[in-house]
């Protein structure tokens, strides 16, 4: 449908307009490398193995996310950077009828050097804020032939701990906590990859967060202060078996320093499917990238 045509470009133009107007730098995407994001150790990851190319007898890996390279670009003086990315995560078919999983679609990544997790939450709840008024004013005819009235937000957003959650709605806590409520919230404390800080003052716990959509939409960003401390994060890589050789660059540059950062990536399509109400986000592609699905065009 061009509704949800327009509804993009109107996200996009918005997105790309606060960013700009917070003083961001905007980034070019990387789409192959080296090193990617290894969405993991993350129990709630379900990608079944990571796009790979050969080009001139080098291995490179199709983008999962660019918190890596934004790592390396805070490094290089972008102190304050957006990029809007293409993303390639070869998830699962049993994920097809999620709602809101695609094995490719672009993600908002941001990082901003020095800050704290408060700051990201104060950055999105006004992001969000905005978006609503915009989307309301400019796209009201989109958003009425879709039969779907948005909300006003006004921070600050609820908060609570994975922990919280966990015991109010169980395991599987994100949809039933999704559904409870009219208004997104933040997820804090998750167990998940080693650039994800730990948190110094309470061990075994985590300087990390999910931004959670209400009304069933689920996850909508997920970000984190970074580990930036060479040690820490080879043990965490030891710790967790991973492969080392995969993030050769990555550590080299690491190993003679990281500057401290938080940051965070929200799905376009998802956002879309937000603002829109689709029941599915592959509803909002165009060309729909569903796990399971054959693509056709």
């Amino acid at each position: 449908m061009i509704e949800y045509a327009k509804l993009t470009s109107g996200v996009l133009w918005y997105t790309t307009d606060f960013f700009h107007k917070e003083g961001f730098m905007q980034m070019m995407p990387v789409i192959l490398s080296p090193i990617t994001d290894p969405l993991g150790p993350d129990p709630g990851s379900t990608v079944i193995k990571t796009g790979e190319i050969e080009y001139l007898g080098q291995m490179l890996s199709l983008t999962q996310s660019m918190i890596l390279h934004k790592q390396l670009a805070v490094k290089a003086g972008m102190e304050k950077l957006f990029i809007i990315s293409p993303n390639v995560r070869l998830e699962h078919p049993k994920r097809k009828d999620s709602g809101k999983h695609l094995f490719e679609f672009s993600q908002v990544d941001f990082e901003i050097a020095h800050a704290r997790q408060d700051m990201v939450f104060d950055l999105m709840e006004r992001f969000l804020s905005g978006l609503m008024d915009y989307m309301k004013e400019k796209h009201g005819t989109e958003l009425a032939a879709l039969h779907r009235t948005l909300p006003s937000l006004a921070g600050p957003f609820p908060r609570y701990t994975t922990h919280e959650l966990e015991a109010k709605y169980g395991p599987d806590w994100e949809n039933q906590a999704s559904r409870a409520h009219s208004t997104p919230f933040w997820a804090l404390c998750h167990t998940r990859e080693f650039y994800d800080k730990s948190d110094p003052a309470d061990p075994g716990h985590f300087l990390n967060y999910d931004l959670i959509y209400p009304e069933g939409f689920g996850e909508a960003l997920s970000g984190a202060e970074r580990e930036h401390e060479y040690g820490i994060i080879m043990e965490k890589i030891e710790r967790h078996k991973l492969d080392k050789r995969r993030y050769g660059a990555y550590l080299e540059r690491a190993q003679t320093g990281l500057l401290p950062s938080a940051g965070g990536g929200f799905g376009v399509e998802r956002l879309v499917r937000y603002v829109s109400g689709a029941k599915h986000v592959g509803e909002v592609q165009l060309f729909p990238r569903v796990p399971g699905v054959q693509v056709d065009v």
